[in-house]
C-alpha cells in the first residue's frame, strides 16, 4: 500500500515561493494501476518525484508498505529505490550501449555478476517482446521499441512499484496502445503496482483502475475510473471529461423544441444505435444537439443532449423509453428561448 498523506511541496524562485503541491492525500492499493491526471502545471511530475524522494516534500509523508520514505537517509533511499523504478517520456536509454547492456546496467550496479545480469536481461527482453534486439542500439529502434527496452530495464531489479511519467506522450496512438497493453500484462503477471502520470484521458480510460485528478497542485477528485469519469463532481474533472463544455451552462433552443439530457452510466456498449432504435420503435425523431460519450471496459459513459418536438406525449414517451434501458438516465432540461 502506498499512502501519500497531506503532502506539500514548495519551490523557491526569483519571484518568491511556488506551491507545486498542496496537502495531497492519496491511497494506492498494492497491485493497482493508478492514474494521476491533470492539465499542464497541475503538479503531476512533482508528485511522482516526491513518491520516490527525488524531490523531498516540504510537508507531509509518503509511506510504502508502512515505511515512511521521508525519514530515510540518502543511503537508505538508494537501497529502497530498487523497489520503485521509473520510465519516462524520453526513454533515457544509454545510447552507447546496446539493448542487452542497457538492461544489464542496473543489475551490474546491484552487484550481479556479468553472467547473472546477462541471463536476467535476456529474459526481460523476451518479456517485453524484444528478444531478437539484444545487440541493437537505441538509435536503431523505433520509439515504441526504445520504451520497451526502458521497461525491461525498469523491471531488472524486480521492483514492487513502477512509476510511468508521461511514458506514452511521445508515441503515436498505435504504439501507445501496445505499450499500455504491455504494462497491463506486466501488472497482471508480476503483481507490480503501477502509477501512471499523464495528461491523456485515453490512457487513464484504457488501463487504470483508479484515478486522482490534480488541479493547481491539489487533488480535485479521486476514486474508481468508471465512477469519476461517469459522474465528475469537480470542475477540474468536468473539464477533462467534457472538454467541449458541460451541461451546467444554460441551454438555448428554438420555439417548438424541448431537450432531454441522457446520461450513460456504464450502459453496455453495443453496435445498435439507441436514438435510431427509438425512432423506429416509438416513431420519435430526436436531434443530437450535443454528445460526449466514451467506452470504458466495453461500457458507455458520458452524456448526450437530444432535441425533440415540443409535445408532452413525445417527451414523456422518449424519457420512458430511454430510462428503460439498463444504466441509462434521462430527464428533461430547461431551455432558454
Amino acid at each position: 500500500m502506498i499512502e501519500i498523506k497531506n503532502l506539500s511541496k514548495q519551490f523557491n524562485t526569483a519571484d518568491g515561493k511556488v506551491e507545486a503541491l498542496k496537502n495531497v492525500s492519496i491511497s494506492i492499493p498494492d497491485g493497482d494501476i493508478f492514474g494521476i491526471i491533470g492539465m499542464s502545471g497541475a503538479g503531476k511530475s512533482t508528485l511522482v518525484r516526491c513518491i520516490n524522494m527525488l524531490e523531498r516534500p516540504t510537508d507531509g509523508t509518503v509511506e510504502i508498505n508502512g515505511v515512511n520514505f521521508c525519514e530515510l537517509s540518502e543511503r537508505d533511499l538508494r537501497n529502497v529505490r530498487r523497489d520503485i523504478t521509473m520510465i519516462f517520456q524520453g526513454f533515457n536509454l544509454l545510447m552507447q550501449r546496446n539493448c542487452l547492456k542497457n538492461v544489464c546496467f542496473p543489475l551490474e550496479l546491484a552487484g550481479k555478476s556479468k553472467a547473472e545480469a546477462k541471463k536476467r536481461a535476456l529474459e526481460l527482453l523476451d518479456i517485453v517482446g524484444l528478444g531478437d534486439k539484444a545487440k541493437a542500439y537505441p538509435a536503431q529502434l523505433s520509439g515504441g521499441q526504445q520504451q520497451r527496452v526502458a521497461i525491461a530495464r525498469a523491471l531488472a531489479t524486480d521492483p514492487k512499484v513502477l512509476l510511468c511519467d508521461e511514458a506514452t506522450s511521445a508515441l503515436d496512438p498505435t504504439t501507445t496502445n501496445s505499450i499500455l497493453e504491455l504494462i497491463r500484462s506486466i501488472n497482471e503477471k508480476l503483481g507490480i503496482t503501477v502509477i501512471i502520470i499523464t495528461h491523456q484521458m485515453s490512457v487513464v480510460e484504457s488501463i487504470c483502475k483508479h484515478v486522482a485528478i490534480l488541479d493547481h497542485g491539489e487533488v480535485a477528485e479521486q476514486g474508481e475510473v468508471t465512477e469519476v469519469f461517469s459522474h465528475p463532481s469537480s470542475e477540474a474533472a468536468r473539464r477533462l471529461v467534457f472538454p467541449e463544455g458541460n451541461f451546467d451552462s444554460p441551454i438555448v433552443g428554438e420555439t417548438g423544441q424541448r431537450f432531454i439530457r441522457v446520461i450513460f452510466n456504464g450502459a453496455k456498449a453495443t453496435g445498435s444505435p439507441l436514438i435510431a432504435k427509438m425512432a423506429v420503435e416509438k416513431g420519435i425523431e430526436a436531434n443530437i444537439a450535443y454528445a460526449s460519450t466514451k467506452s470504458i471496459g466495453g461500457r458507455a459513459y458520458g452524456s448526450m443532449l437530444l432535441g425533440v418536438t415540443d409535445d408532452d406525449g413525445v417527451v414523456n414517451t422518449a424519457i420512458q423509453y430511454l430510462t428503460d434501458m439498463p444504466d441509462v438516465l434521462a430527464e428533461e432540461v430547461a431551455v432558454n428561448v
